[in-house]
């Protein structure tokens, strides 16, 4: 079998692997729909916010797994065009997922997982650059917008032949912000719980349902 058809069927299979949603899985075990409630997204921040601290932590590793493992799977049956065209698929699965009716996350844990398979000093340096827009804005989606948009420089010095992949991915990921980067530029967008003092946490929990979204 040729290696860009085991590539290809890799890529369906990552694809389907992307579809994995552990936050609208555990939702469901709590009665709860996470399309209709907080931000309605199927990511981390999301499931941290719904659920809680556990929900939040599960749903982040299960979903870097996700990515680390179809790349793996791409690397070790077809090479680097297996990696890329599986770190691409499982990205896409992620983010618009056949089996929930194309709603899922925005693909930031699931990116961060495969490029840690493809390079993980890489992995650390994504990582390394989201951590500092989180914590100078206190606010996920800057980190994540940062990191994004970074991507493609940090491939280019360790992973060239990723690039195109991580310029895909950062393009579908900031698009996917969008809503954040509005109220960002309103001034709207809320601090992450983590970095709340307890008045303001006290005023979050009077909010609408509608305002926190």
């Amino acid at each position: 079998m040729s290696q860009i058809v085991m590539a290809g069927i890799c890529g369906v299979a990552a694809y389907f692997i992307g579809n994995i949603s552990p936050s609208t899985i555990l939702a469901k075990r709590q009665g709860i729909d996470i399309k209709s409630e907080g931000s309605g997204n199927a990511g981390t921040t999301n499931a941290l916010r719904v659920m809680g601290k556990k929900a939040g932590a599960v749903t982040c590793i299960v979903d870097i797994l996700k990515g680390l493992v179809a790349v793996l799977i791409g690397t070790i049956l077809a090479g680097s065009m297996g990696a890329s065209i599986c770190g691409l698929m499982v990205f896409l699965g992620h983010v618009w997922p056949a089996i929930y009716k194309f709603k899922g996350g925005k693909g930031v844990a699931t990116t961060f997982g495969s490029v840690l398979g493809i390079s993980p000093l890489a992995g650390l340096v994504a990582l390394l650059i989201v951590a500092i827009g989180v914590f100078t804005s206190k606010r996920m989606s800057v980190g994540s917008i940062i990191g994004a948009a970074t991507l493609p420089l940090v491939m280019l010095f360790f992973r060239p032949w990723y690039v195109w992949v991580s310029v895909i991915i950062a393009v579908v990921v900031i698009v996917q912000h969008r809503a954040n980067i509005s109220r960002l530029i309103k001034g709207e967008e809320p601090v992450m719980g983590i970095f709340k003092q307890p008045e303001d946490k006290e005023e979050s929990e009077d909010r609408t349902p509608e305002e926190k979204a």
